[in-house]
């Protein structure tokens, strides 16, 4: 699959890699390859963020990655759903970080020898370059860009899709930016 993949797709997935060794990850999830794309530039998928006003909120989407992060990778909505069970998930992050420090509850497992670019990518990843290609045969496109790589984290459930919609990026605002009113074939 990855010779379909057009530079700027490479690119990101590179990028991705390197945002998991910077974190310090033992595996490439879904928020490096959403970290990647809001570093790229000059590509399909960085003309539809900026179009988007993402551009200008790349902090914020930083720094709500990082929360989620910090709670073990669940999103907002499992948050507030462990809540109305009367489980209180920033309670339970600070008692885990008073113990065993910042970021317990992260997935960044940092024990271990990992040599750089050497990361596997989790099954959500690879879940997110494959819708990446459906992406892009549905839009009946000979090779997979960035910008498939962006819809398809748009539709995937998880903590990239949720702090995207947030800031007011979705599938169909994507497509719309992309490719005007007639581009609604799903990334699945």
């Amino acid at each position: 699959m990855f010779e379909r993949f057009k530079q700027d797709a490479r690119d990101v997935v590179k990028g991705a890699v390197a945002q998991a060794e910077r974190a310090g990850a033992q595996s490439v999830g879904t928020e490096h390859l959403l970290l990647a794309l809001l570093d790229s530039e000059g590509s399909r998928a960085s003309f539809a963020l900026s179009a988007l006003g993402l551009a200008e909120r790349r902090e914020p989407v930083r720094a709500a990655l990082e929360q989620a992060r910090r709670r073990g990778g669940l999103t907002q909505a499992e948050t507030d759903a462990l809540a109305g069970l009367g489980i209180d998930v920033p309670e339970v992050v600070a008692r885990v970080e008073e113990a065993h420090g910042a970021g317990a509850l992260s997935r960044s497992g940092k024990g271990g020898v990992r040599w750089p670019g050497h990361r596997p990518f989790e099954q959500e990843a690879k879940d997110v370059l494959t819708g990446a290609m459906r992406a892009a045969t549905a839009r009946r496109d000979r090779h997979i860009g960035d910008e498939h790589i962006l819809l398809a984290l748009t539709v995937r459930p998880g903590v990239p899709a949720e702090v995207l919609a947030d800031h007011g990026v979705t599938y169909e605002s994507v497509t719309r930016v992309l490719y005007g009113n007639g581009g609604q074939a799903k990334a699945g």
